[in-house]
């Protein structure tokens, strides 16, 4: 049974998604709490990328229930409360650093009113990413790194509530990925920004608060990563996950039919 919270930053209830006939999503039920850093993992094709576009109302052919910040998904009056960071970087390669924050800080904030606002949001920007050395570089020079952070750069921009991202450290060196996930932690204990993130890296689920593990269009499980450990007996997340993933075979395995008594 689950024991919802309250006010959670997602709640889902029957979400599913059908695609060209498939079944992409099946009759996902879950919730996402504030203020912590939750980790949509999987394998690579499982159904991760979905699950982000729905949440932030981007997906065609959703039914059942979705709710984002207290609206359903896909509300216009969700757009400046949520980040999204795609797994191709978002950002113009002839414009530097700054111009590319400036940019997308005037669309946020228009008028010379928000002159002020938009400076300051860009220089914190640059700053949590750790940019600023690059600040003046155009992006078109950039490592995919480098480039996927601008990109999570102009995500901060707006001070998201909820700021979603997909698979964003696929590729980065282990001191980047370090320095990133430092990032999402101060993102959710200082600032209280509900962080949800998909990987298919499975030792990054051990530096989240809490897991929604996804396989194969369903959702094997949704709890902190201890409870998961604890729940399955095993050592690690990694581990846990197979573990499911061999109960869910099993249970769904049809039984072998036996022969009638003689």
């Amino acid at each position: 049974m689950m024991n919802y919270g309250v006010d959670p930053a997602v709640r889902a209830h029957e979400l599913t998604v059908v695609r060209g006939g498939r079944t992409v999503l099946d009759n996902f039920r879950f919730e996402v709490p504030r203020g912590q850093v939750t980790g949509l993992l999987g394998p690579s094709g499982c159904g991760k990328t979905t699950l982000l576009r729905a949440i932030v109302g981007t997906q065609a052919k959703v039914t059942g229930t979705l709710d984002v910040l207290g609206h359903p998904a896909g509300d216009p009056r969700l757009r400046p409360r949520i980040g999204y960071v795609t797994q191709d970087p978002s950002v113009y390669d002839d414009l530097t650093v700054r111009q590319n924050l400036d940019y997308f800080a005037a669309v946020l904030h228009p008028g010379r009113s928000a002159r002020g606002l938009r400076h300051e949001r860009v220089t914190r920007a640059i700053e949590d990413v750790d940019l600023t050395g690059h600040a003046d570089a155009l992006a078109g020079t950039l490592s995919g790194g480098q480039r996927s952070r601008v990109s999570l750069a102009v995500a901060l921009l707006g001070a998201p509530e909820l700021l979603v991202l997909d698979e964003p450290t696929v590729g980065l060196d282990p001191v980047l990925r370090r320095d990133l996930w430092q990032l999402f932690h101060t993102l959710a204990t200082d600032r209280g920004t509900t962080l949800l993130i998909s990987s298919h890296v499975m030792d990054e689920a051990e530096r989240c608060h809490r897991l929604l593990l996804m396989r194969d269009g369903r959702l094997l499980a949704e709890d902190t990563p201890g409870a998961l450990r604890d729940r399955t007996g095993t050592p690690t997340v990694e581990a846990a996950f197979l573990h499911l993933v061999d109960e869910a075979a099993a249970t769904r395995r049809p039984s072998t039919p036996q022969e009638p008594a003689r």
